[in-house]
């Protein structure tokens, strides 16, 4: 039998009732920062590889990861380097059954962010 109301019925869990929460925010930004590193190991890749080409080939690729906009992206890149790192210690975490009572979950979440943010500054001021 057809069901009459199925167009009628709320998704589930619908944005209108669902209030994200940092642990599931945080959760999806892992996933976002794991995919970003593939794309900026790529462009290191490519990086390498125009150094071992030609030195105009290099000049190029240089010239494009050196620019304002490549040092970004190498700056957001160290970001999620360290985030996507910290996120995975406390997955460890997790899965050894510890920090699981949403204080302590919300805590970590926080760690982590903070986390990355003052280890990239300081990668940053090390290098530099």
């Amino acid at each position: 039998m057809a069901d009459v109301n199925r167009g009628n019925r709320p998704l589930s869990p619908h944005l209108s009732i669902y209030r994200p929460q940092l642990t599931s925010v945080s959760s999806i930004l892992t996933r976002i920062t794991g995919n970003a590193l593939l794309v900026s190991a790529l462009l290191v890749v490519w990086w390498f590889l125009a150094a071992a080409t030609s030195p105009e080939y290099f000049a190029i690729a240089d010239g494009i990861l050196t620019s304002f906009l490549g040092k970004l992206v190498m700056l957001l890149s160290l970001w999620g380097l360290w985030y996507h790192s910290l996120a995975g210690v406390r997955h460890l975490i997790w899965d050894a059954g510890h920090g699981l009572k949403l204080e302590t979950a919300t805590k970590l979440g926080w760690a982590v962010i903070v986390g990355s943010f003052v280890l990239t500054i300081l990668t940053v001021l090390v290098i530099a």
